[in-house]
């Protein structure tokens, strides 16, 4: 029998101009494919010229600059398109999607085709669920009491996967799979009975308790930073950009 962390997976990876999604655009991003654990994956890249300044910060990160991207970069409307197709594809063909604290690259996503296509991320998924797997969510479950924080470069150390390029799109879904790979395979007792469909729901309720509980640590310190429990996609807002 075939578990879900060794059969077909997926996974979506963006870097961006910053890290508010209602603000934010995507300047690159990337979808990679992999039919089975020592595969090859199959990786499609995107680079957009968001039309609106990179911040030094953002360049910083993911080394895309301004010039680089108005020279190189496509507009972003048909490239949203594009990606949505992609990860529908996905979804109709019922491989699961790995994304790296999902609510961030997804709602992104999502405010990047109201801004571009007059769309949202849920219409390309009426007639097939998309099935995500968001190795933070699952990492903070499954291993609540470890200690140190929980970056992609983190779960890397922690599972033993090589990160070659972080903070390339490419490169970071690439490892966001490798993780979830070894993460099924480390609870395996505790995961190969679920489905990607039973994970997906229960992803959306571990990542509420996740969130109740560091907005409690927050509201403890005095800090009125707010925490979304929204999984894996946060609800749109009437001001959003």
């Amino acid at each position: 029998m075939t578990y879900w962390h060794e059969g077909p997976l997926a996974a979506f990876d963006t870097e961006t101009t910053g890290v508010d999604v209602e603000r934010d655009r995507i300047v690159s991003a990337a979808l990679v494919v992999q039919e089975a654990p020592g595969m090859r994956p199959r990786t499609q890249r995107w680079l957009v010229n968001p039309g609106v300044p990179v911040p030094a910060a953002a360049t910083a990160v993911h080394g895309l600059t301004e010039d680089h991207v108005a020279r190189h970069g496509r507009w972003p409307a048909p490239v949203m398109q594009e990606i949505a197709v992609g990860l529908a594809e996905q979804a109709g063909a019922g491989r699961p999607l790995v994304v790296m604290n999902a609510p961030f690259d997804l709602t992104l996503l999502d405010r990047e085709l109201r801004r571009h296509r007059a769309s949202s991320l849920a219409r390309w998924f009426e007639s097939a669920p998309l099935l995500v797997l968001d190795p933070r969510v699952l990492d903070k479950h499954l291993d609540r009491y470890r200690k140190g924080r929980r970056t992609l470069t983190d779960l890397c150390a922690e599972y033993g996967v090589v990160l070659d390029g972080a903070h390339d799109a490419g490169a970071d879904a690439v490892a966001a799979l490798e993780v979830v790979r070894a993460l099924g395979r480390r609870y395996a007792s505790r995961l190969e009975h679920l489905s990607p469909a039973e994970l997906h729901t229960r992803q959306a309720v571990w990542h509420a308790a996740q969130a109740r509980g560091l907005q409690a640590w927050f509201s403890r310190s005095g800090s009125q930073e707010a925490v979304d429990p929204a999984w894996p996609l946060r609800p749109d807002l009437p001001a959003a950009a």
